[in-house]
């Protein structure tokens, strides 16, 4: 996976880039591990929060590329 996008479930992203974790917990996903949030996308966990998916993905994306995924 080089690079996150909406429709990028949090499942997919944690076992991917578990490195994530931090930066979904930061913005008050706290609930990383339960069984919604697994099939939940970034764009819906967005919306849920009410924070802009756009600027999440950039966070997301821009500490992949930092960490060389």
């Amino acid at each position: 996976m080089a690079q996150v996008s909406k429709d990028t479930t949090i499942g997919e992203l944690l076992v991917t880039y578990p490195d994530a974790a931090p930066i979904l917990m930061e913005i008050g996903m706290h609930c990383l591990g339960c069984p919604s949030s697994q099939v939940e996308t970034l764009e819906e966990a967005a919306m849920v929060h009410g924070i802009d998916a756009d600027l999440l993905l950039e966070k997301i994306n821009a500490s992949m590329k930092a960490a060389g995924m």
